[in-house]
């Protein structure tokens, strides 16, 4: 094989295995080349990754170590990526009853999902995330590209039992845009005690679902990393949650005006880029 094919098919291995760790005998059987070629190869890879601020080619020395691919992407393009998406909300026919905003078409658009996940990922690229979560139904496409990037599971929280899902375990918690008290429930098998949890979510307004996820996880005996959401109101009541990163903030929705104002979240600034 030649070292273009090589390459190409290496890439290609270790894009769909990300944070695995890979023996250099591995690829040196699969390619039938020495260790000394297999290495200038991944020399190679990591200078173009790094360059293009698009992941991180982490080696691991010694005996039990490898190489593996990190999905981290550079704060430039964060920033771009996210201004462009603010300038997207901000279309005036998004307003609807209720002062709500349409994202459906974002959450349904496989390279705004390959995006966002990526982002998320490198939020917790080196937070040992063991899970992601999320509660139905808007959030799942959210917790399913995160999950795709961090390459672990990820769990769907319950508003209603399912009797597929076998015993639960359930909460309740104050919704903070409507005051009233509502429950969610989780399968006793999906959490494993003392994993790492991340929490996900497609909207915040006063963060009371993320509060009831967070009493969920603590349920389980299990911790809470984090909690990231693609979109956040700043006009929304107080919230009863500080820490939490968002991607989107909607400041302003004014139906009679057709007017929304965007920016970018706190993401940016909660984010440490210094990996490149």
């Amino acid at each position: 094989m030649k070292r273009s094919e090589r390459l190409v098919d290496m890439v290609k291995y270790l894009l769909a295995r990300p944070h695995t760790l890979i023996a250099l005998p591995f690829f040196a059987e699969r390619y039938d080349a020495a260790k000394s070629s297999i290495s200038e190869d991944l020399a190679i890879l990591k200078q173009t990754l790094a360059s293009n601020q698009d992941g991180i080619l982490e080696t691991v020395a010694g005996a039990a170590g490898g190489v593996r691919y990190i999905p981290f992407i550079g704060k430039n393009y964060a920033r771009e990526y996210l201004t462009e998406l603010a300038d997207r909300i901000e279309e005036p026919d998004r307003i609807l009853p209720g002062n709500f905003v349409y994202l459906s078409d974002i959450l349904g658009s496989p390279q705004d999902l390959r995006r966002i996940g990526q982002l998320i990922a490198t939020k917790y690229a080196y937070s040992n995330v063991d899970y992601v979560m999320t509660v139905e139904t808007k959030g799942i496409a959210i917790a399913q590209a995160v999950s795709r990037f961090l390459n672990v599971p990820f769990v769907l929280v319950r508003r209603r039992p399912k009797i597929t899902e076998g015993a639960t375990i359930s909460v309740n918690y104050v919704a903070s845009s409507s005051d009233r008290v509502e429950k969610m429930e989780l399968a006793k098998r999906s959490l494993p005690s003392d994993s790492n949890v991340l929490i996900v979510d497609d909207f915040m307004k006063g963060g009371g679902t993320l509060t009831g996820m967070e009493e969920l996880v603590n349920e389980f005996d299990c911790h809470v990393v984090g909690m990231s959401v693609l979109c956040e109101t700043k006009y929304a009541s107080q919230k009863v949650v500080d820490d939490y990163q968002s991607l989107i903030k909607i400041t302003e929705v004014d139906r009679n005006k057709k007017l929304i104002k965007v920016e970018p979240g706190n993401f940016l600034e909660q984010t440490d880029f210094d990996r490149f």
